[in-house]
């Protein structure tokens, strides 16, 4: 009959995990010969090796192990052992009551002052049989070639957080002609004042406090190569206003595609700017053109007629 109550339930929970916590622990596989890497093994910890009261265990290491560096814990369940007089093999016996399952762990450290500098091992109590070789390779690392690899990866990840905050920048403000617009940097830039010349269709969501065109010229041209436009515009409303997007239709009705830029949201009736323009053919428009804007979540809008730009050769610096 299947158990009804709590307290029936609570017993059967009790003495399934004291059935669980009576099982043995695991025993390490055992094989005449042992092999281990400690390159792939350290990161696991310290490998288990059978051993048995009937048979010594030989480790057989490819680089030399320190005099007087080798330690057993408990050393006292051993009942010999011996460190080669080539300082590559140890010689390890447990005693005649050496019980299944028991662990003594046994730990090397190597002579030649290079990573990895020690290695473990378990010696794991077998009723039968023990390895009676182990073969440990070891692939040493002078600690100068750690030490070029660590100050060359920091290197790398402080360059990467160089690379990083630099590309953020970028990001964040604009570039070429718009970054100059921005700014208003002198330089090969032609600008011209707007404000009075356009004109702001009656359902803006924002107002034209001031607005200034610029074109780049290079110097073997006669049409702007870049324009651009800075807008420092008005918010009424009672919800911030973010850029989403810009176009500008020229007198034959093509429409272009801007790329924008805006530091920050403009506030509730508050004030800020944007700059918005095109680099290219595409930027030798026929205007007076018509500058469209919106926002990024709503139907506010923004549009202005009569944009034009300044034409003529770039001027020096």
């Amino acid at each position: 009959m299947l158990p009804s109550s709590p307290a029936a339930v609570l017993v059967v929970s009790l003495l399934a995990g004291a059935a669980q916590a009576a099982e043995p622990p695991p025993r390490p596989r055992c094989a005449a010969t042992a092999r281990f890497d400690l390159a792939a093994a350290a990161p696991e910890g310290a490998p288990e090796v059978c051993a048995s009261a009937d048979e010594t265990t030989t480790f057989v290491f490819d680089s030399r192990v320190a005099v007087g560096a080798v330690e057993f814990q408990p050393g006292e369940r051993l009942a010999h052992w011996a460190l080669g007089q080539d300082g590559l093999s140890l010689y390890a016996t447990p005693k005649a009551d050496y019980l299944p399952g028991e662990r003594v762990k046994v730990t090397v450290r190597f002579a030649d002052g290079a990573a990895p500098a020690s290695a473990s091992f378990w010696l794991v109590g077998h009723a039968s049989r023990g390895t009676r070789r182990v073969v440990v390779f070891r692939q040493p690392r002078p600690p100068d070639v750690l030490k070029n690899e660590r100050d060359e990866a920091q290197a790398e990840a402080r360059q990467c957080q160089e690379d990083k905050a630099r590309l953020l920048a970028e990001r964040e403000e604009p570039g070429g002609l718009m970054g100059v617009a921005w700014l208003e940097r002198a330089g090969t830039l032609a600008s011209r004042p707007l404000f009075g010349s356009v004109r702001e269709q009656p359902g803006n969501a924002l107002g034209l406090e001031a607005t200034k065109s610029f074109s780049y010229t290079l110097s073997d041209e006669t049409r702007p190569v870049s324009v651009a436009v800075r807008l420092a515009l008005k918010n009424p409303g009672a919800e911030p206003w973010t850029l989403a997007g810009a176009a500008l239709v020229d007198k034959a009705g093509e429409e272009v595609e801007l790329a924008r830029w805006q530091e920050a949201p403009i506030p509730a009736n508050g004030a800020g700017a944007v700059v918005v323009g095109i680099e290219g053919e595409r930027a030798q428009l026929g205007c007076p053109c018509t500058l469209k804007l919106w926002e990024a979540t709503g139907p506010r809008t923004v549009t202005l007629e009569s944009v034009t730009f300044p034409e003529g050769k770039a001027k020096g610096p």
